[in-house]
C-alpha cells in the first residue's frame, strides 16, 4: 500500500528548463563561452550543478578544467540566487494532483540533485505549503542515484521504502528508487523519453500528473481505497 510520493524537482514537478538553460547560457556567456542551444539542456541536467557545468563546458569546447568549472560555477550559482523562479512554470494538472494526494493522506515530498537552498526556495514559491520535506543537495549525503537522501526522507516521513513511489523524468530518478527499494514511477511530461525510462527499468511510466491517483488507489471521487 502506497503510503508516500517522493517527487524529483527538475522535470518532474517543476518545468525548469528555459530556467536552467536560461542560467546555463548566461553563464557561459559571461565566461566567454559560446552559448548551448535550450533543448540540448534535457540532456546536461539531473546529475548536480557541478556536473552540469562540467557537461556545458565539454559541449562548447574539446576539453576543460576544474578552475573553469568553479569560474563558470560561481557566475551561473550568483544568477540563481538572484531569480530563482525566473522561467519557471508549473506542469499541467501538477499543482491538482498534489492537492489530492495530501488531501487523500499521502505524503508528499521532493527529494532533488539540485543545490538545497534553490530547491528549498523553488517548491516554497511554486507549491506553498504543499510538501511535508524538500531536500536538496546537502553536504555528506551522496548525489541521486545513491539512495541515502530518498531513504532519509522515507524514514523522516515514518514509511517503509517499499511504501513509497519514487516519482521522476530520468533514469538517474529510477535507480535513485529501484537503490532504494521503492517502486518507480518516470514521468514523460519531463526532460527525457519513454525509451530511457524503460531502458532504466521504471515500474510504471505516466503521461500526465494525474495518473499518479491511481496508482496510489485514488478513486475518481478523491479518495483513498485503502485507510492507512
Amino acid at each position: 500500500m502506497i503510503q508516500a510520493c517522493i517527487f524529483d524537482m527538475d522535470g518532474t514537478v517543476a518545468n525548469t528548463l528555459e530556467s536552467l538553460a536560461g542560467f546555463g547560457n548566461s553563464a557561459l556567456k559571461a565566461c566567454g563561452y559560446p552559448v548551448i542551444p535550450v533543448q540540448e539542456y534535457r540532456h546536461l541536467v539531473g546529475n548536480g550543478a557541478d556536473t552540469l557545468m562540467r557537461r556545458m563546458l565539454k559541449t562548447v569546447q574539446e576539453t576543460y578544467t576544474e578552475e573553469e568549472v568553479t569560474a563558470v560555477r560561481a557566475v551561473y550559482d550568483r544568477l540563481y540566487e538572484a531569480d530563482p523562479m525566473r522561467l519557471v512554470s508549473e506542469y499541467p494538472g501538477m499543482r491538482e494532483t498534489l492537492q489530492q494526494l495530501k488531501d487523500s493522506g499521502i505524503a508528499i515530498a521532493v527529494f532533488s540533485n539540485k543545490p538545497d537552498d534553490m530547491t528549498q526556495k523553488v517548491a516554497e514559491l511554486l507549491y506553498p505549503g504543499l510538501f511535508q520535506i524538500v531536500r536538496g543537495q546537502q553536504v555528506g549525503t551522496p548525489l541521486k542515484p545513491a539512495p541515502d537522501g530518498a531513504l532519509l526522507i522515507a524514514r523522516q516521513l515514518g514509511v517503509a521504502p517499499q511504501d513509497c513511489l519514487y516519482i521522476g523524468d530520468t533514469y538517474v530518478d529510477m535507480e535513485t528508487g529501484k537503490n532504494a527499494g521503492m517502486e518507480t514511477v518516470g514521468v514523460l511530461w519531463g526532460f527525457r523519453d519513454r525509451e530511457e525510462l524503460q531502458n532504466a527499468g521504471a515500474c510504471h511510466i505516466i503521461s500526465q500528473p494525474q495518473e499518479l491517483l491511481a496508482l496510489v488507489g485514488i478513486d475518481s471521487m478523491n479518495k483513498r481505497d485503502h485507510k492507512l
